[in-house]
């Protein structure tokens, strides 16, 4: 099966899961809030938490020849696009969107998920996740993991 069609297989699963339809579900009866600036700003949080999700998929499948699967990873280690300025830019993506729902929904059980599932994501990250980059990758992981921090974007070379 092409590397694209897995790539679309498994965002559609899980990142479409996690900040797709089950939002919809802990928000209990969505609608719109009533502050236009807030549903706004929603709006547009929610389509950059995608679009950056999106693009990393892209790069995955593309530059790494892989997926986000972990039983379809990159063959090759992706530091280019939107990994130069952060390790970690898919799950900032999904958080990112899951947050512009909170706003969206104008939501307090949604911002607790949110919350909850940047939790979930950072000890997945720090407990499985760069111990296996780093056996996978070695030497050229650890530079990577050197000059990219973890969460918060920075421009390259800073």
């Amino acid at each position: 099966m092409p590397v694209w069609i897995r790539a679309t297989l498994f965002v559609l699963l899980m990142p479409g899961t996690v900040a797709g339809w089950l939002p919809w579900i802990i928000a209990d009866e969505p609608s719109v809030t009533r502050h236009r600036w807030l549903a706004a700003i929603g709006a547009a949080t929610i389509a950059a938490g995608w679009s950056v999700l999106l693009w990393c998929a892209r790069d995955f499948a593309v530059r790494g020849r892989g997926t986000l699967a972990p039983i379809d990873p990159p063959r090759a280690l992706v530091t280019r696009g939107l990994y130069e300025y952060v390790r970690n830019p898919m799950y900032v993506g999904v958080v990112t969107a899951v947050l512009g729902q909170a706003a969206w929904f104008a939501s307090r059980s949604m911002l607790a998920y949110a919350i909850v599932v940047a939790l979930l994501f950072h000890t997945t990250i720090v407990i499985y996740e760069e111990p296996k980059l780093a056996r996978s990758f070695g030497s050229s992981y650890d530079d990577y993991r050197a000059r990219v921090p973890r969460w918060i974007p920075r421009r390259p070379g800073r």
